[in-house]
């Protein structure tokens, strides 16, 4: 029961006072649409307008409050026309300068007034300087107080200003605050820090977050270490998981066909296969087909290092679902990739009279037909491909299985699509891989509606792959040599450039220069050019020369990041390795050492390095565990950008942050059950709270 003369926290935001339909609609594009969501829309930083500082001892880069009297106002004409006012309090001069002025402005700051003012301090040609700073021009010496709270600055949208973020959220403050409800009780907290979030309530903690009292250090509250910050953290993660937890609900009451336990097909695969499967491999494939055999949908994500053997685990899963008289379509998010998936399937099916189809954007149309009508009909039980699987025009008869490799690449939406393509009553089993390790921290937290299978084996016989870091200014001529010596040995390499062409904005190797270079330098080998820009028919005969060992350089984009098996290719050259993120160094080294023979990765850097490059290259210099390096990237770069912000996007948290708050995540699974079990109406609202709309799109 709200009390008389309060807002409740479900109104719309348009109560409030300034809120006006144009307000409202802008707001709404933020997914703020009642006061509630206001409350939770928290400061992303602060300024500290408490405290008056001198002149004298101004600090650039510092952002403060500075009274001062006008000595000189003038408008100088340079590169840009500007209005420069010298102020001075006695203990130092100080310099304003705007760009963007009117006359009244200027006539403004006549000599003698006094003018308060805010901004940052810069150093100036001549001066300290604030550019365009907030002020206020007085005939005396302001003697009023200065603002009793940190000053909040929110994240916004075009025609909402910080000043009026600060009035609408002083309105809500007030009037909604004292009757927003506590949904977390003691219990439900972490044990070990119980104490110190209970004596922080909701309440307390959200009026402190967005008017921390004038004695507050900004350092610590960008630290986020208060009892207030994680007492809102704890419960933002908590909700989260939640929603994940409900979506994995809502997915365990659909129906999905039982598929058959035994499956010659896979029994016949494994007989002929030249290798035996890894024990890692045999658990997670029990795993995947404890799932199939279930009439609820498998939704389980299966990770592996590079080179560990999970396409031909899919396959056997695959084949769980021909012997069950079901359609199972393999997706990848490059042709490149979908091909290599196309040509194993192939490979590994055909044999058996199992026909494998492809489907891709620019796959001719007459074929494009004929493999719509077969999957319509039933006729074509495998299908691989790429976006193009999920697109309107496509129909399956009775999908059964969807495997997506590389999941992180595709949007939630596209997975969505394809998931819902089923004729049937039924949702098809979902198996979703990938080669970049997802930490455990984040599959506790991003992937709570998955079941996780990791092959944290490598089959036998692999060699890991030796990483040297090297300038490519200094040793360029001698990589070229190495080249040159593993070729004559009978070896391939791959030669990977960041560009395609020569580019007058990023100083970096194209492919196309290296190609001409190489094939100049080393005139008895035959060197080869694949990436993105060429016809899918070029690159798959330039791929499949490499692939027989018609070439000996491979020189390349980054599109051989994946899906690329050539086992006789045992040397690797990176160029501006430094431009390289951790996980795509990781991918493009596990293009080679798949064969018996040591193998090695050169990769090449532009110096000066940056702290990061440096720290990212000595990574990968010290270790080629994949879930090493998956941990060593997702505190280098957070888990938004790991993870892409397509998937992210729908899912980015107010407060928390994955890697500075992963202390609190091991408490969130019991607390969910708790809530769930005993409150299942606080959990709703929790999710409602911090998610609020978006939970729909929460890992589908």
């Amino acid at each position: 029961m709200v009390d008389a003369g309060k807002l409740g926290p479900d109104q719309s935001v348009s109560a409030l006072s300034g809120v006006g339909p144009q307000i409202a609609a802008k707001l709404a594009r933020m997914h703020i649409n009642t006061l509630q969501d206001v409350l939770f829309h928290l400061p992303i930083r602060y300024e500290d307008r408490t405290r008056l500082s001198e002149i004298g001892a101004l600090i650039a880069g510092n952002s403060v409050v500075v009274v001062g009297q006008i000595e000189l106002a003038q408008v100088v004409y340079g590169r840009r026309r500007s209005l420069l006012v010298r102020i001075s309090d006695g203990t130092g001069n100080l310099t304003l300068r705007l760009f963007h002025f009117s006359r009244a402005q200027e006539k403004g700051f006549r000599r003698g007034a006094w003018v308060r003012c805010f901004g940052e301090v810069r150093r100036g040609p001549k001066s300290l300087e604030m550019v365009h700073p907030e002020y206020r021009i007085s005939s005396e010496r302001p003697t009023g107080a200065l603002e009793a709270t940190l000053t909040p600055v929110y994240s916004t949208t075009e025609g909402v200003s910080q000043l009026l973020w600060r009035k609408i959220t002083d309105q809500v403050l007030k009037q909604t605050l004292p009757v927003v409800p506590e949904l977390l009780s003691t219990d439900s907290l972490p044990p070990t820090i119980s104490e110190a979030y209970a004596a922080s309530s909701l309440q307390s903690a959200l009026q402190h977050l967005h008017r921390p009292s004038a004695g507050c250090n900004i350092e610590d509250m960008a630290s986020a270490s208060s009892a207030a910050h994680q007492r809102l953290i704890y419960e933002e993660l908590l909700a989260h998981h939640l929603s994940l937890r409900h979506s994995r609900q809502q997915q365990q009451a659909e129906a999905a066909p039982g598929l058959v336990a035994a499956s010659p097909s896979a029994d016949k695969l494994l007989n002929e296969l030249d290798f035996d499967l890894t024990a890692a491999q045999q658990r997670v494939l029990a795993e995947i087909v404890d799932d199939l055999c279930l009439d609820t949908p498998m939704l389980r994500l299966l990770q592996g290092d590079v080179g560990c053997g999970k396409t031909v685990v899919a396959a056997l899963a695959m084949l769980h679902a021909v012997d069950s008289k079901l359609q199972t379509a393999l997706m990848a998010p490059t042709e490149l990739l979908a091909e290599q998936h196309y040509r194993s399937l192939k490979q590994w099916f055909e044999p058996q009279g199992i026909l494998v189809g492809w489907l891709a954007s620019k796959t001719p149309a007459k074929q494009k037909n004929s493999t719509l009508e077969m999957l319509a009909s039933g006729e074509l039980q495998v299908v691989v491909g790429t976006h193009a699987l999920f697109q309107e025009t496509v129909e399956y008869h009775n999908l059964g299985l969807v495997v997506i490799d590389e999941q992180h690449r595709f949007g939630v939406d596209q997975r969505l699509a394809l998931r819902s393509k089923s004729r049937a009553a039924t949702v098809p089993h979902q198996l979703v891989m990938t080669a970049t390790p997802i930490p455990r921290t984040l599959a506790m937290s991003f992937y709570a509606d998955l079941d996780v299978s990791s092959i944290d084996q490598l089959p036998p016989g692999r060699t890991p792959v030796e990483t040297v870091v090297m300038s490519a200014q200094e040793r360029r001529v001698d990589v070229v040599k190495r080249v040159q010596h593993a070729c004559a040995e009978g070896r391939q390499v791959y030669w990977v450039c960041p560009l395609i062409d020569e580019s007058d904005v990023i100083s970096a190797q194209a492919a196309t220069d290296t190609e001409q270079e190489l094939a100049a330098a080393l005139p008895d080998l035959r060197v080869g050019l694949v990436h993105g820009r060429m016809k899918p028919v070029e690159k798959d005969k330039v791929m499949t020369a490499f692939r027989s060992g018609n070439l000996d350089i491979l020189v390349a984009t980054t599109v051989i990041e994946v899906g690329v098996d050539v086992p006789n290719a045992s040397l690797m050259i990176v160029e501006n390795s430094e431009r390289m993120g951790l996980a795509q160094l990781h991918q493009l080294r596990g293009r080679v050492g798949r064969g018996s023979a040591q193998s090695y990765c050169i990769m090449l850097y532009d110096p000066p390095l940056s702290a990061h490059a440096k720290h990212r290259l000595q990574t990968m210099r010290d270790t080629s565990d994949g879930f090493v390096i998956a941990e060593q990237d997702l505190a280098m770069r957070g888990a938004g950008e790991m993870l892409g912000t397509r998937q992210t996007g729908s899912l980015g948290f107010k407060l928390a942050d994955i890697m500075r708050d992963q202390h609190l995540i091991p408490y969130l699974p019991a607390a969910a059950d708790r809530l769930l079990t005993h409150q299942p109406q606080q959990a709703a609202a929790l999710i409602e709270r911090w998610v609020g709309t978006r939970e729909g799109y929460v890992n589908a």
